[in-house]
Parts: C-alpha cells; structure tokens; sequence
C-alpha cells in the first residue's frame, strides 16, 4: 500500500504565488485614472510647499486677510439663505397644495440652468441707474439724479450674496424636497394630534428628519460659492478665487497662487468633513415599510396665494428676471446673433465639451468595472478620492494643472528640436488639451457617481453568466453592463456635457491664446458693459442648461 503525498507541490506553490501577485490590466488602469484625476490637487499642494517665492508672509499681511473674511462672509450668507429659501419652498410644495403648486416644483429648478455670472451680468443691467428700475423710478417720482434718492449699491458684496443665492438655492430645494416626500406622513399625524400648529410641525418635526438633506445641500452651495468667480469678479468684490488671478496674472507669483489655492482646499476639505459629521450625527429611519406617505393639504384663499407668492420668489429672481433681460438685449440687437466669434465659439464649446464628457465617463466606466473586477485594495481606496475635483474649483485647477503641464510641455518639445531639428510647439498647452483634462478631473466624480449606481443594479448573475458562456471581462462589460446601463451613462454624459458648457475659471486660465467657448464670450462681452453681444451666448448656455435641468425634472417624478 503507497503513502499518498499531501504536501503541495513546489510547482504549485510557484503558481499560487504567481496568481497572488500578478498584476490585473483593470487594476492597473483604474489605478493610472485614479491618478490622473488626482494629479493636480497633488501638484496644487507640491507647489505651495515648495515655492520658488514664499508669499506666505506678504499674503497674510496684506490681502489674505481681506480675501479670507469676503468668502467667509459670502459662503455662510450664501448657504444660510439658501438652506432657508430651499427648505421653506421644498416644506410648502409638500405639505401643501394650492394652484400652481404642480408647475412651481419643476419651475424652482430652473435657477440651475443659469450660469451664476450670467444672473450677476443681467441684475446689474436691470438694477443701475441708467436701468428699468430706477429709470422708472425717477419717471414716476419726477427725480431728476440719483441725488434726489437713494438706492443700494449694486456692484456691492450684498448683490454677490444675492445672486449667488438665486442661482443656487435649488440645490438645496430638490434634496429637501426628495427628504420631505420620503418621510411617514404619521409623525405629522401624531405631532398635530398633539395639538401641535404648522410652524410647530415644520420646527420640531420636518426641520430635523430633514437636517441631514439640507446638510448636503448647504455643502454644495457653500463649495459652489467658493468656487465661484465670475460673479464676485463682476461685482470687483475680492475673494480667495480672485486672489489666485491677481496673483498669477498681475504679480505673476505662480507659489502664491498655488498657496492661495491650497487655502481653499482647506476649507473645501473642511466643509466636506463637516457635512459628512452632520450627517452622521444624524440618522433617521422608517419604521415599517407600510408608513403612510405625507397627505398634502389643500390651501384656498389668502394662504395659497402667500405660499404661490413665496415660492415665485427665487423663481422670478433667479430666472425670470435674467432670462428677460437677455431676451430683451437679444431680440433688441439681432444682428449680433452673427457677430464674429460667436459660431466659433459655439463649435469650441461643443468641442471641448463633447470630447470631455466622453472621455470622462468612459474613464469612470472603466475606474469602476475596474475596482469590481480586481480585488485589490489600492484602487478600492483610490476611487473615493477621484471626487474632490469635483469639490475644487476650477480656479484651483487651472493652477494645479496649467505650470506642470507648461513645464512638461516646454521640456518635451525642446527635447524634440535638439533631437530631431523640429519643433512640435506646445501640444499640451499650446491647444485645448488642457480645458477639456480639466473639465474631466472637474466633473469626474458626476460620472463615476452615476456609473457606481447603474453597476450597482445589475444583477451580479448576469455578468457571472455571459462569463461562464466564455465571455472576458470586456465582453461582459460591453455585451452585458453597458446595454442596462446605458440610460445611466447618457444621463452622466449630459450633464458632464452642460457642467462644461458653464465652467469659467477653468477655461480663463487654461485656453490658448484666442481660443474662446461660449462662456468666455459671455465673460468677456459682461466686462466690457456690452450686454447686447453677451446676450447670444448666454442664451445659448442657458439653453443647454434647460435640457439638463428638465432631465432632473423627469428623473424626481
């Protein structure tokens, strides 16, 4: 009788070991995008460590102070006003019913189809002395000058507030309004039993099972306004955004641009921890699957016209008045729908913005089937950090991105003419590569979120299955994954798409030379105090906008 050898074979350990260690193509891509996405914060923060010019002292004795109080001012009233606007309208479309109510939900989204610089550009035109406003001010009164009354400053930090506000508050309405709809109708039921009024429910009720929504909301808004600049530039108010521009373009200090930057990654980094501890701090959850959903009431009366009076509001403030103002210089000058430019400018926006939404969301498809496929830990970890481009602001990007890609560009095509006699130019920075790297670092995490998703509801036993049927792993992902999923991956496309359209800072500092998209156009024409030719343009924005806008609208039914 032979004794049966149960020890493993070298040979197979030599193959275990192999196994272990060899090195998947998926996880090699998913790591090199996760790079790439990562790639200028990291430079944004080497250059602010190590600068060429320490600014550091000069900054925080003279305007670092001065840009640091603007924002902070400007994000806390931006986020406080908005949190109020958002919740309060979002509570009345929900808890109540009035004529109108149906159209005002969709209606207070549309604030989010207007770029807020084009919101900035057209409240000036409607508000200064020489506009309806107060032109029909002085008609109607008999004043002669703007000494025979008083009227507030426009160009102030209170309109930035304003404006901001308008354009942003939705953000905080439809997570609101998403909350509000999900709740049990019975807490409510239960809170006026106990004699509780309709501030009272809304106080001790609606307000704290819907704190962590608008948590999330007032994140957005605060790192949308600190993103901002258009709008503070507008209105010659001087934040951190526009420090980073003075900076770099007028005292050509590139280290105190990048130290100016790694400011507000600070507090970017500081207002997403923030809302992820409020959040956390605060958990709520249903009861039983069988909760009643909230039974509106019907208001008549005095009460419905307050409530239809109240949500119109930040509707005829953040679109109705800048949509007219435009259509009024618009149909005003036609003839400068043909001015020269403006068809350029319209084909690079669509180029630049095409090339980046496609490259984007193909490369979070493949980040994420990636990080599905491999097991291993690196690009799981990597993946959640490729969405702070998303929270950076494309001032700071532009930072991040344009002296390091100068510098290797500048290195490369040098290296090319001692080599070769010819010179190639700047092929990075010298066309829109540039723009179109930063749209997709930008707005990388829209389309990773929304890949995540849509790969999270297939079914694991169908790819399980077209594997077994001898399908690799790309067959699965294109015979299997992208068929289900692709309503998901047009809807990541479009928005991508319309976020770029709207990116100004990005584009200011990264376009070649004489090389405009339609919002550039708009910047340049508003600065200029020619509404009339900035009106195309920013209607066609404006146009894009609304599609993506009445997409969101389809999607919350």
């Amino acid at each position: 009788m032979t004794e049966q050898n149960t020890q493993p074979s070298r040979s197979g350990i030599v193959k275990s070991s192999l196994h272990r260690w060899r090195i998947s193509p998926w996880s090699i891509g998913a790591a090199f995008i996760a790079a790439l996405v990562m790639m200028p914060i990291l430079s944004i923060i080497w250059m602010a460590l190590t600068p060429e010019e320490n600014a550091w002292p000069h900054l925080m004795a003279t305007t670092l102070p001065r840009y640091t109080i603007n924002t902070l001012v400007i994000c806390i009233s931006v986020g406080v006003l908005s949190a109020a606007i958002g919740m309060g309208s979002a509570w009345m479309l929900t808890m109540y019913r009035f004529w109108g109510s149906r159209w005002m939900q969709w209606l207070l989204l549309t604030p989010l189809a207007i770029p807020a610089y084009v919101g900035a550009y057209a409240m000036v035109d409607f508000l200064e002395y020489a506009g309806p406003v107060q032109t029909g001010l002085r008609n109607l009164f008999g004043w002669e000058s703007s000494r025979d009354y008083w009227f507030p400053e426009i160009r102030s930090r209170w309109a930035a507030i304003v404006v901001l506000t308008a354009a942003l508050n939705p953000y905080v309405f439809l997570l609101a309004r998403t909350a509000l709809r999900e709740q049990s109708g019975d807490a409510y039921e239960v809170a006026r039993a106990l004699g509780a009024g309709p501030f009272a429910r809304f106080w001790r009720v609606g307000l704290p099972l819907a704190r962590p929504a608008i948590a999330a909301g007032v994140a957005i808004v605060m790192m949308e306004t600190l993103s901002d600049f258009g709008v503070v530039d507008f209105f010659a108010v001087q934040t951190l955004t526009t420090g980073i521009f003075s900076i770099w373009l007028e005292s050509h200090n590139a280290g105190g641009a990048a130290q100016i930057a790694l400011v507000i990654l600070g507090f970017v980094f500081l207002l997403a921890a923030l809302e992820k501890v409020g959040r956390s701090r605060s958990r709520f959850y249903r009861t039983s699957r069988q909760s009643r959903p909230v039974a509106p009431r019907r208001l008549t009366g005095f009460s419905a016209f307050m409530c239809l009076a109240l949500c119109a509001v930040p509707f005829v403030v953040g679109f109705v008045m800048p949509v007219g103002v435009l259509l009024y210089h618009a149909i005003n000058k036609p003839e400068f729908w043909f001015s020269n430019g403006l068809m350029s400018a319209l084909l690079h926006t669509l180029t630049v913005g095409g090339a980046a939404a496609l490259i984007t969301v193909i490369g979070a498809l493949f980040l994420v089937y990636g990080v599905r496929m491999t097991g291993r830990q690196l690009p799981r970890k990597l993946m959640p950090l490729t969405t702070i481009g998303y929270a950076a602001p494309g001032a700071v990007l532009g930072v991040g991105i344009l002296i390091p890609m100068a510098a290797a560009d500048n290195f490369a095509a040098d290296t090319v003419l001692a080599v070769s006699g010819w010179d190639p130019g700047l092929v990075m920075t010298g066309t829109a590569f540039a723009v179109i790297y930063a749209y997709c670092v930008r707005f990388f995490a829209i389309a990773q979120g929304a890949a995540d998703a849509a790969f999270g509801r297939v079914s694991p036993s169908l790819p399980m299955a077209a594997r077994s049927l001898g399908r690799n792993a790309r067959g699965a992902l294109t015979e299997v994954y992208v068929p289900l999923i692709r309503g998901s991956v047009g809807t990541a496309l479009l928005l991508v798409f319309v976020d770029s359209v709207k990116e100004l800072p990005a584009t200011l500092l990264l376009r070649p030379f004489n090389y405009g998209t339609l919002a550039t156009r708009v910047y340049e024409q508003a600065s200029l105090e020619q509404l009339e030719q900035a009106a195309p343009p920013a209607i066609m924005v404006i146009t894009v906008g609304l599609i993506a806008v009445a997409m969101l609208a389809r999607a919350g039914k």
